[in-house]
């Protein structure tokens, strides 16, 4: 028995108050393969109140509490590891492998993070006869998206349970089978009922019933910038806090003295993993303006490489895209790419050959793409690439901040002290010099309309906490 058509409320599995079944798509096959229900305004209610209630005794347990809640959490994780890798590769197409090695070993990763942050985080501390306090904000409303399904619920929920939090998550209604298998996770890692409640279904239904609640203070949403405006609009009316990881136009600068070819090649391979759905990836690309033709040879060559095919097949580098919606979506930015007069040098419009069925895209590069152009400022959210070029420095700054998103950026260069110089004037949350190693430690967040708040490790854990001070508290 599955409790896909359940929720998580108050430490059993619930039916919903109206059944509401939803699809559930395998972006392969473009055929449903389960249902879910889709939540209502009742459902949150019961969900938020058993949240309200279990906030009264978690909010006051102690760290080690808490310590040893995550770290049991941490093994009945790692127990159901292979399943909710099995479950992101049907739900959102991601390669097995991939979803193995990268999305199911997120949610691992960030929950690592938290339980080190955790034990070195400074909840109080005395300034002069006050004591400032930093206690747990409340209910949050937790909204996560579908692309990086693990990543995203694993950093909202463990730094709430780190702060003593309780919580009510909507996972996303196109993704939403690890959600589910998470919340078993929850189960079985005994934590205590009402701290974790899963609601599932749509924006409207449940993600901004949750945004306007009373009972909840706070939401943490990861999705679109459009959606995320819905909600802070919504959460206004409560004035609640709302931390937010939205939309993003990466730029990568690649400095003259870079090695152009490596340079190159790992920047189509950031920008197309996940088959291009990550929020962060660098999907401009900015290149010497003498060296601009050669660049292009070697992203075609690049793009060429890479294996579009069914998730389960061994030596598969690039999976579906989630849905219909996206898939359409980024065939018209590829059609507008080519209105506009950007060079396709490789991809283009359709399946790649042998894939009739299933949202495959192929690998698109485009090069002398002017910065007016809709695939160099509006998000496409798939396996697209905009190579533009830049005469130096300073006009290589300007063009990268010439965007209204600022979640992430790259750098490449052979001169550290050059390509730090740059990452310095930057206007985004996280600028990566040379493709380092993922950090689970780095502050994760943006800047403009890429959102406000930060993720990841101790700097997820503020975001759920208030700031208290006791004056005339006095000294030991």
């Amino acid at each position: 028995m599955t409790h896909h058509l359940q929720f998580y409320i108050d430490g059993a599995w619930v039916d919903p108050i109206t059944p509401n079944p939803i699809e559930v798509i395998d972006p392969s096959t473009e055929r449903p393969y389960t249902s879910i229900s889709g939540g209502a305004p009742a459902d949150v209610d019961r969900a938020v109140a058993a949240a309200q209630v279990a906030f009264e005794t978690f909010s006051q347990t102690s760290r080690a509490d808490r310590l040893a809640l995550l770290r049991r959490l941490l093994d009945a994780y790692n127990a159901r590891y292979e399943d909710i890798a099995q479950a992101v590769s049907q739900e959102m197409g991601a390669p097995i492998e991939f979803a193995r090695g990268s999305q199911a070993y997120v949610g691992r990763a960030h929950l690592e993070a938290t339980i080190e942050a955790l034990e070195a985080f400074t909840f109080d501390e005395t300034r002069g006869s006050t004591r400032v306090v930093k206690e747990p904000i409340g209910v949050v409303g937790l909204i996560t998206p579908w692309n990086w399904p693990l990543n995203q619920i694993m950093c909202k929920v463990a730094p709430a349970l780190a702060a003593g939090c309780t919580m009510v998550l909507k996972p996303s209604e196109i993704a939403p089978i690890s959600g589910i298998i998470f919340a078993e996770v929850i189960d079985a890692a005994a934590v205590p009922k009402g701290v974790f409640n899963l609601v599932n279904g749509t924006g409207p239904d449940v993600g901004q019933v949750m945004a306007g609640h009373p009972g909840i203070d706070m939401v943490s949403f990861t999705g679109s910038t459009r959606a995320g405006i819905i909600v802070a609009k919504t959460a206004a009316d409560t004035v609640k806090r709302v931390s937010q990881e939205l939309g993003g136009k990466s730029a990568n600068i690649i400095l003259p003295d870079a090695d152009l070819e490596s340079a190159v090649r790992k920047g189509v391979d950031a920008c197309f993993g996940n088959s291009g759905q990550s929020c962060d990836a660098p999907t401009r690309m900015f290149v010497p303006a003498d060296r601009e033709t050669e660049a292009l040879a070697f992203a075609k060559a690049a793009a060429e490489a890479l294996r579009v095919g069914p998730p389960l097949d061994s030596g598969t580098d690039l999976g579906p895209v989630v849905s219909q919606t996206q898939y359409d979506k980024i065939q018209g930015m590829i059609e507008a790419g080519i209105a506009e007069g950007a060079t396709l040098v490789t991809g283009g419009l359709g399946r790649p050959e042998g894939l009739d069925h299933g949202y495959y895209v192929k690998p698109t590069v485009f090069g002398h793409v002017k910065p007016d152009m809709r695939i160099s400022r509006e998000e496409i959210f798939g396996p697209v690439l905009s190579i533009l070029s830049y005469t130096d420095e300073a006009d290589a700054i300007r063009l990268a901040n010439d965007t209204v998103y600022g979640l992430a950026a790259y750098v490449q260069g052979g001169d550290l002290a050059a390509a730090r110089r740059v990452a310095g004037r930057l206007r985004a949350g996280l600028v990566n010099i040379n493709y380092p190693d993922w950090d689970t430690r780095a502050p994760f967040g943006g800047y403009k309309q890429s959102g406000n708040g930060r993720e990841y490790a101790d700097f997820g854990i503020h975001d759920f906490v208030e700031t208290k001070g006791i004056a005339g508290y006095g000294e030991d």
